[in-house]
């Protein structure tokens, strides 16, 4: 059986994986999580700045976090731009810090979260199939060029095709766990 280097698709799905994990950090569910603050932006020193570059975040309890800035004068900039961002949580300053409450979870907004989870699922398998059809379009033309004979081509479908299986498998696993956490 001749050799294909599946290196390039072996990254994409690592990637699709990663990208995957990443946009679930990023969805809010009952607990408090800092990651639901990686993308809010601070005003501060005359440019907009991550905020994990002006701040602290740390988990209070489990559905309170605690962001203490770096530079006391940022408060105030702090606590508008989590305002601002829209994010459905609750923003109170003690003078020191910034308390981020998340509220509890609607049954309604658990439904929506659900369906968003679903639908960034079915992004990742996208990429997934893509990546696929490009790998099996590479061992054809393989096969044309005479590298590959039929059988190769053949046996490195159902490997791609194993390969496929297994991160599809894995992409499920991941949202069945975001889809359990969502619904405590």
């Amino acid at each position: 059986m001749a050799n294909y280097d599946f290196k390039t698709f072996d990254g994409k799905v690592t990637a699709s994986r990663e990208w995957l994990a990443k946009e679930y950090r990023g969805l809010r569910t009952g607990r408090a999580s800092p990651a639901i603050l990686d993308s809010v932006a601070v005003s501060a020193y005359g440019s907009m700045m991550p905020l994990k570059q002006v701040a602290n975040v740390g988990v209070e309890d489990a559905r309170t976090l605690r962001v203490q800035p770096f530079d006391a004068a940022l408060l105030k900039d702090i606590e508008r731009a989590i305002s601002a961002a829209n994010l459905g949580i609750g923003t109170s300053s003690d003078g020191a810090s910034v308390r981020v409450s998340f509220p509890e979870l609607t049954s309604e907004r658990r439904e929506q979260l659900v369906k968003v989870a679903k639908g960034k699922l079915e992004e990742a398998r996208t990429t997934l199939r893509i990546a696929r059809d490009e790998t099996w379009k590479e061992i054809q033309v393989k096969e044309q060029e005479g590298t590959l004979t039929e059988d190769d081509k053949y046996s490195l479908k159902e490997e791609l095709q194993k390969k496929v299986d297994k991160a599809n498998e894995e992409l499920e696993k991941a949202f069945e766990a975001k889809e359990k956490e969502m619904s405590t």
